[in-house]
């Protein structure tokens, strides 16, 4: 099924290493949509009741009405118990698969829409571990950089969990976070198509794509 590009309304910021852009990228990023945050939505004030006037006054039963309503009212709650019960089963089935949102962007401008994705998800509370950015295209310019001092040092930050992390998508040691932004900055269909399924598996509740929506919701289509 493919995916239709959502207006962001967000606001977050990004922990940990800031890239500012290469030059001659001048595409621009648009912002993500909020994914289910940490914090419960407020509840709604103002909202006014049924005033005791305007309630309608219990009509008048006898015994006799009970007495032939009992059957009807017992098979009535039997059959809403059975609903809760099937309802209560599916719910977590539904809630495993992450909710996905795909931002729209050129190759060129898909780093950057990663990046602001990134700041709005830190801005709106969610912490620096939650999120691993993984990319099908050229690494990450913090992930090079670190990995110059070399994958041992870079791994363990990994495995520190207490900041963003960097990888390309076929990092098999980058495992699961609640958050994952793909950055889909170039590769072939076959790395991007089955970079999505990877990268949908490591997401434990949101999983944001950033790239061309055509070509995404090509490959998605088969893939995920």
């Amino acid at each position: 099924m493919p995916l239709i590009p959502e207006e962001p309304q967000i606001h977050e910021s990004v922990p940990g290493p800031r890239v500012t852009p290469a030059a001659g990228r001048t595409a621009p990023t648009p912002r993500p949509v909020p994914g289910p945050g940490p914090r419960p939505a407020p509840k709604r004030p103002g909202v006014p009741g049924p005033s005791r006037s305007s309630a309608t006054a219990p009509s008048q039963r006898t015994p006799r009405d009970a007495a032939v309503n009992a059957p009807a009212a017992e098979a009535a709650t039997a059959s809403q118990a059975a609903t809760t019960a099937v309802a209560d089963a599916a719910a977590p089935a539904a809630s495993a698969a992450p909710q996905i949102q795909l931002i729209p962007a050129s190759v060129e401008g898909a780093l950057d829409a990663a990046d602001e994705a990134v700041d709005l998800l830190l801005d709106s509370g969610r912490a620096p571990g939650e999120i691993l950015v993984l990319t099908t295209g050229d690494p990450h310019p913090w992930a090079a950089h670190e990995l110059s001092f070399g994958e041992a040092s870079y791994w363990a930050q990994h495995d520190a969990g207490d900041d963003v992390f960097y990888a390309v998508a076929a990092a098999e040691r980058a495992t699961t976070r609640p958050v994952v932004v793909v950055a889909v900055n170039g590769g072939a269909d076959e790395v991007v198509s089955g970079a999505l399924p990877t990268a949908m598996a490591r997401a434990g509740v949101l999983l944001i794509i950033c790239g061309d929506p055509q070509r995404i919701n090509a490959v998605i289509s088969t893939s995920v």
